[in-house]
């Protein structure tokens, strides 16, 4: 039974990371036809498509699948032909982890720091919200991801990390200003707050189940930046849902206060990753894991 042919996977993953079949042509130094004609191939072999021939190209459903198979044999490949050629020049093996943007803020680099620090690897780490993250590990983008899904999608394992416990606070005089006579409806609607991005829920969720009220309704900011939440709620600009890991100082210093004492919005987080790993994956896989179950509320 004749195989895949790789050089057409190649050439779908070129497309797809560059977005369109003249620059996959000059990344892999082949004429567009030629990449075309690869892909056709490769289709023709399938008998379906592999790419929606769209702005910017997408993946088909099989073609995800191509893309997640051709990340594994690539990250095996940089670790074994070293050895296979008795090479000791030794590429770096380059890895892709997809993250929200509240565990790279606080956990994830020092559960990474000695991989990084003893062996050869470039990383690409990639902010996403929790519940988007494992759409990359499905399209092949990622070679792990950090979510909130607890169930592996074919071919992956989902391993249980911890939880990511989220406190509402605010600084003292922004509380003067909005919260002096308490936390309810009416305080809120007046209050400004902040979210990561139009994909966060989270503050939409805690409004409307604990005061009834829409998102819409209140003056709610976007900033896609973890540390940034920390400053505009320090600088009395708006309160915001926040990891309780990232402001222990904050909160014990009195820059921060808990404007809702005894409440918590909590998330339990899932790596995952590749049920067949070696070599530096796996100890990433290993490393994130132990961490995270040392160092995070269980």
């Amino acid at each position: 039974m004749r195989g895949l042919d790789y050089k057409g996977i190649e050439a779908l993953h070129s497309v797809i990371e560059q977005g369109s079949f003249e620059r996959a042509a000059e990344q892999l130094f082949i004429s567009q036809s030629a990449v075309s004609q690869r892909i056709k191939q490769l289709e023709k072999f399938l008998a379906q498509p592999v790419v929606i021939r769209a702005q910017p190209p997408k993946p088909t459903p099989v073609g995800k699948k191509l893309l997640a198979l051709y990340q594994r044999v690539t990250v095996l490949e940089q670790e074994l032909l070293p050895e296979l050629l008795n090479s000791d020049e030794q590429r770096a093996v380059q890895l892709a982890l997809a993250t929200n943007a509240d565990s790279l803020a606080t956990w994830l680099i020092p559960a990474l720091t000695e991989v990084m620090k003893h062996r050869h690897v470039e990383l690409n780490l990639s902010i996403y919200g929790e519940k988007r993250s494992i759409e990359k590990l499905k399209s092949g983008e990622v070679a792990g991801a950090i979510s909130l899904e607890s169930q592996p999608i074919t071919g992956c394992r989902a391993d249980y990390l911890g939880r990511m416990d989220y406190v509402c606070v605010a600084s003292p005089e922004f509380i003067q200003r909005y919260f002096s006579d308490g936390v309810d409806q009416s305080a809120l609607q007046q209050a400004p707050s902040v979210s990561y991005d139009k994909y966060d829920d989270m503050h939409k969720t805690f409004l409307q189940e604990h005061f009834n009220l829409a998102r819409e309704s209140v003056v709610n900011h976007h900033v896609s930046n973890s540390e940034a939440f920390v400053r505009l709620a320090t600088s009395g600009i708006a309160y915001c849902l926040i990891p309780k890991l990232q402001i222990q100082r904050e909160l014990e210093q009195g820059d921060l206060v808990d404007i809702l004492p005894g409440f918590l919005v909590t998330y339990r987080i899932y790596w995952h990753h590749w049920q067949l790993e070696t070599g530096v994956l796996q100890q990433i896989s290993t490393a994130i894991i132990e961490y995270a179950r040392e160092h995070l509320p269980q």
